[in-house]
């Protein structure tokens, strides 16, 4: 979880492919009209991300009944989004890509490609509320330091 830039994609499928699970992008399971919002640099609302919480809620409920590892990235920001994602489910591990306001918003800046406009960002940044269950991680670490540190503290938790 985290704010646009924050290099969830690229962990998520890193991290997937060490693990040898699927991962799913959380951008994928938007609905057309948030697509289209979030091109425009409109920030969605709670009401725009209910259904697209359902989905993802889905897709976890799916998989924990498979007795399935899987990798869902997705920016999950408030924490009342955390709660329908995840609940009191112990098995499911959150991890946080937290980085420093100015580093996101640089690599913003350089994306040449990306479902959402740069002008959401600073809305990102004023819905984020931290979570404190989860594995934090620097956004600054490269992609394999970051999938390293992950797995550690997740074998270090079993």
């Amino acid at each position: 979880m985290g704010v646009m830039g924050a290099g969830k994609t690229t962990t998520g499928k890193l991290l997937a492919e060490k693990l040898g699970c699927v991962f799913y992008d959380g951008n994928e399971f938007h609905p057309e009209e948030n697509n289209e919002k979030m091109r425009n640099g409109i920030p969605l609302t709670d009401e725009d991300r209910k259904s697209w919480l359902y989905r993802l809620r889905a897709i976890i409920d799916r998989e924990l009944g498979r007795n399935g590892t899987a990798v869902l990235e997705c920016s999950a920001l408030k924490e009342k989004y955390r709660k329908m994602l995840i609940g009191d489910r112990k098995e499911i591990k959150l991890i946080y890509l937290k980085g420093r306001r100015e580093v996101i918003e640089e690599r913003v800046k350089k994306r040449k490609k990306g479902i959402a406009s740069a002008a959401i960002l600073p809305g990102q940044f004023a819905d984020l509320e931290e979570p404190g269950n989860a594995i934090t991680v620097d956004v600054e670490l490269s992609p394999e330091e970051k999938v390293g540190l992950i797995l550690e503290t997740l074998n270090s938790k079993l």
